[in-house]
């Protein structure tokens, strides 16, 4: 039997010169609010000019533990049409608080080129209609936005002009949330009408947020204000039900993989309603390389950053996960009188591993005050395994992350066609590579 994934940590208090009053503290209690170190890209590329819209406001016709999903539908129609003839849905990713519409639209809609083509262009160009989708809160369940996709289904097609199919589907979380609308739409017998289903870079078997990174969100959470921070993220719904290893809090020791109730319920549920769509045809893409081959400038167990304040009042090093192992070290962090020392055990070396990036390590670096070299800032977020389905344990993983997927048995994954990306890119990026795969099968 494999040796069960967990986190061990260490709480000393012992004397520490220094004043609690210090410049540190205010550094401290940056480190909270800043970000976000993780989900869906902070900085997001303005485009000139895009398309009309339309805009609807959603809101789940059930709840989920009580609570019903708000969200918005942006529309934009393709010349020539006064309502949906083709209709594509693509619902937003993970991180906090409400969806930006238009940053969404600019994101996916980035030139990729060095001719300038961007990929929502081409296909309001080509007749598609392009339906945006967001949530009022990111961060909530995935079953309670889901809700707010099924609204915006049947939005759809009492709107469509014709009897043409619908394509859903969604960026990061945004692939999650679909999958499981369609896929309970479907165990209740109700006809969505949807021929393609499509996720980008989606953690289908779960994302990685390096533990000692968690740690530290938690740990520096104590120093700030009531201004939501990293730590609000990860005790978010959204981030437990999304998250394969994750932690409650910087003092938690023990399993990792089973430690959030949220993630096993979500599974549950999806296993219950099956699995996935089955009417679709299923198309994802993966940010991360498909011949297994990784980061080769992180090294597992190696200092990622580290900062020391004057007379060690405070500090904070992290380590790139360690390659499983028991009681391996992968940082710690102290101020004053309180210091933590991280060791893992049973815990893959995620971070060099080939998939879709995201810059959290150099997040964190640039509040420390720590210049970072540029090819460690970035660590895998969604393993390409994970973002082309691969058939294996969510919980266990027992997989190869640097399986070579090029050559992957069909059978093996649970889309029905798939594309990886030439190199390990940033996490929801549209690539070249990505978009003439997608535009090839849903464009036509």
């Amino acid at each position: 039997m494999a040796q069960e994934a967990r986190i061990d940590v260490t709480t000393l208090f012992h004397e520490a010169a220094g004043d609690p009053n210090a410049p540190e503290l205010s550094d401290m209690a940056r480190m909270s609010a800043s970000g976000p170190w993780f989900g869906m890209p902070g900085v997001r590329r303005p485009a000139p000019g895009t398309a009309r819209y339309q805009e609807w406001p959603l809101r789940s016709h059930r709840p989920y533990l009580g609570v019903y999903g708000r969200g918005t539908a942006r529309m934009y129609l393709a010349n020539g049409h006064d309502a949906p003839v083709r209709p594509f849905l693509f619902a937003d990713g993970f991180a906090y608080g409400p969806s930006d519409l238009d940053g969404l639209f600019d994101w996916l809609d980035a030139p990729y080129s060095a001719t300038g083509d961007r990929f929502l262009d081409q296909l309001l160009s080509s007749g598609v209609d392009v339906i945006l989708i967001g949530f009022d809160k990111r961060h909530d369940y995935i079953q309670v936005n889901a809700g707010v996709v099924q609204e915006c289904i049947h939005r759809v097609l009492r709107e469509r002009v014709g009897a043409a199919p619908l394509m859903v589907g969604g960026v990061s979380m945004g692939g999650m949330i679909t999958r499981y609308a369609l896929a309970q739409l479907e165990s209740e017998q109700v006809d969505h009408e949807t021929a393609v289903y499509l996720s980008l870079d989606s953690p289908h078997n779960g994302a990685w947020i390096p533990l000692i990174l968690q740690q530290m969100a938690y740990f520096f959470e104590q120093f700030g204000g009531d201004t939501p921070g990293q730590a609000d993220l990860l005790r978010s719904p959204a981030a437990q039900q999304l998250t394969w290893a994750w932690v409650r809090d910087s003092r938690y020791s023990g399993p990792v993989a089973t430690s959030s109730p949220l993630r096993a319920q979500f599974l549950r549920e999806l296993r219950e309603i099956g699995n996935f769509p089955h009417r679709p045809i299923k198309l994802g893409v993966a940010n991360g390389r498909g011949d297994g081959v990784g980061s080769d400038r992180i090294v597992p167990g190696e200092i990622a950053f580290e900062k020391r304040y004057p007379l060690d009042a405070a500090g904070a090093v992290a380590r790139f996960q360690p390659d499983n192992g028991e009681l391996e070290w992968s940082g710690g962090m102290h101020f004053m009188l309180e210091q933590r020392t991280t060791r893992t055990t049973a815990v893959p070396p995620l971070d060099g591993a080939p998939g879709g990036l995201l810059d959290s390590f150099g997040r964190v670096a640039d509040v420390l005050g720590v210049e970072l070299d540029p090819g460690l800032r970035s660590g895998c977020f969604v393993p390409s395994v994970s973002a082309v389905a691969v058939d294996y344990d969510p919980v266990q993983w027992e997989v190869d992350l640097h399986e070579n997927l090029r050559t992957l048995d069909p059978s093996r994954s649970l889309l029905d066609e798939f594309c990886c990306n030439d190199t390990n890119s940033e996490h929801s990026r549209v690539t070249r590579t990505l978009a003439e795969w997608i535009l090839a099968r849903i464009a036509k």
